[in-house]
């Protein structure tokens, strides 16, 4: 059996999922009739494909079926009983197709090793010049039948980007990029888990959700109430080496000479109880009240812990909107870099396909312009509990660059999460205002509006700066089992 090792990152969390390779079952097709030669030769060159790809492929023995490929039913529970046995290390399954392939053994495999994981169905193409017997491929043709059969099984799958490409070709490097994406996002969202600490703000309704609707989805939501996290901060002694780093970490990621000491060793102090109990709990993204029992109780807004939080990868929603963490966290899953979660807050002039989106904000300094932007007070909620209770946030532009973004919501009503998703730009329109902020070109932007208010999503929205929104949607729909809206520049998808 060909296994590579697989190297893991410390288990704290599926975001372990970015520190370590992409792992795939791999099957490749054959079929007596065809050329025995091309799936000997295809399994390697697959597999070369694979490692230059950095994705690990677990396969049964070149010496356990013939010519290392699968064919028979006998052929197909042994691959299946392989995929079982690393069936924790697998994250998707690879079906490769050198030559037409046997339809039925591939689909057998697939449900004989009872993996739930994303498949992708590729095909080698044929070559004009060799068409001969003992050259044709016809992986072309036996690829529509191994999806034929996969569908009647009632297997999900998904598909290359071309009908047949060479492993070698910078198209299939695309679709693994992809495919991996995919792999990561359902892994992550089958079985993550957010962290939600206080309770929702009592004029914030608009981010309840249903933590049932999300534990039936695999997703565990584990609570922490304000008032213990301002006890663990009681009990931190003053010279607390743990506070004493922390502090120096804020310092180095943000400009802090306005801010005064003693807001910045509470953020500090609030910064260590929060990294102690997500390792915990071992948790994957956090959503935090900050509205405003923060600021009244302890004297901060806790923006910049959470800035910090996003821009390492660990997703941190405020206000308590957990479905927006998870939105947060699907968009680092598929793209590998920060998310952000913003308000939809404004138009932008009488141009009908732009906005500006804001926070006060807790935005990762990654996707922003400063690369080290300062720590201020929040404009608003200064006018309301004074500037000193107000320090904490983090203030400057999002770079002008393309990105995704995503929202995710529990349908309490048809019992179902749901979401929308697509693609715009951050542009360098001119804008002087506080807080984080940027102005987004978005195709058809009014269309997309109407929607998410004839739908009752949330006024929060994630976003990061990556193209991932196809991939997205795909996972969730395809292999996650979610409704969604897709918006394109010509069209729009509901699935």
């Amino acid at each position: 059996m060909v296994s590579v090792p697989v190297s893991y990152a410390s288990p704290q969390s599926d975001l372990s999922l970015l520190a370590r390779p992409i792992t795939l079952g791999v099957i490749v097709g054959n079929r007596g009739f065809f050329p025995h030669h091309l799936a000997a030769e295809g399994r390697e060159t697959t597999l070369q494909a694979l490692e230059k790809a950095g994705i690990q492929a677990i396969i049964p023995d070149v010496s356990a079926t013939s010519y290392g490929a699968i064919e028979s039913l006998e052929e197909s529970r042994l691959c299946a009983e392989v995929f079982k046995q690393h069936r924790d290390q697998i994250d998707g399954i690879l079906v490769t197709l050198p030559n037409f392939g046997d339809e039925r053994a591939v689909a057998n495999a697939i449900r004989f090793s009872t993996l739930d994981v994303p498949v992708l169905v590729h095909a080698f193409p044929d070559d004009p010049a060799h068409m001969s017997i003992d050259q044709r491929r016809d992986s072309f043709c036996g690829k529509m039948s191994v999806c034929n059969n996969l569908r009647q099984y009632g297997i999900h799958y998904s598909l290359t980007t071309q009908h047949t490409s060479d492993p070698g070709s910078a198209a299939f490097r695309d679709d693994l990029s992809a495919f991996a994406a995919m792999c990561r996002v359902v892994r992550g969202l089958r079985r993550a888990r957010v962290g939600l600490i206080g309770a929702r703000p009592a004029n914030f309704t608009t981010v309840r959700f249903s933590e049932k609707l999300l534990e039936q989805a695999g997703i565990s939501v584990e609570t922490l109430d304000l008032s213990d996290v301002f006890g663990r901060i009681d009990r931190i002694d003053g010279d607390d080496m743990a506070v004493e780093a922390k502090r120096q970490a804020i310092e180095g990621y943000c400009n802090c000479r306005s801010v005064p000491e003693a807001s910045v060793t509470k953020m500090a102090k609030l910064g260590v109880v929060i990294d102690q109990w997500r390792v915990a709990n071992q948790l994957d993204a956090i959503s935090i009240q900050c509205w405003s029992s923060m600021q009244e109780n302890f004297g901060v807004v806790p923006c910049t812990v959470m800035s910090m939080a996003s821009d390492g990868l660990l997703p941190a929603a405020c206000e308590a909107d957990v479905t927006g963490s998870l939105s947060m966290l699907a968009l680092v899953l598929a793209s590998g870099s920060p998310a952000a979660l913003v308000d939809w807050n404004n138009n932008y002039g009488d141009d009908p396909n732009k906005a500006v989106v804001f926070h006060c904000s807790n935005l990762p300094k990654s996707i922003m312009v400063d690369e080290r932007p300062r720590m201020e007070a929040s404009a608003i909620l200064a006018n309301t509990f004074g500037t000193e209770k107000a320090f904490g946030t983090i203030v400057g532009r999002v770079k002008p660059n393309p990105f995704t973004y995503l929202r995710m919501s529990t349908d309490d009503t048809a019992g179902r999460l749901c979401a929308y998703m697509g693609e715009g730009e951050f542009t360098n329109d001119a804008l002087d205002t506080f807080g984080g902020y940027g102005v987004v070109r978005i195709p058809r932007l009014q269309e997309l509006l109407a929607r998410i208010c004839e739908d009752g999503f949330e006024h929060h929205v994630a976003l990061a700066q990556a193209s991932v929104a196809p991939i997205i949607a795909e996972a969730f729909v395809k292999y996650l089992g979610w409704s969604v809206y897709l918006h394109s520049k010509e069209s729009a998808t509901i699935g």
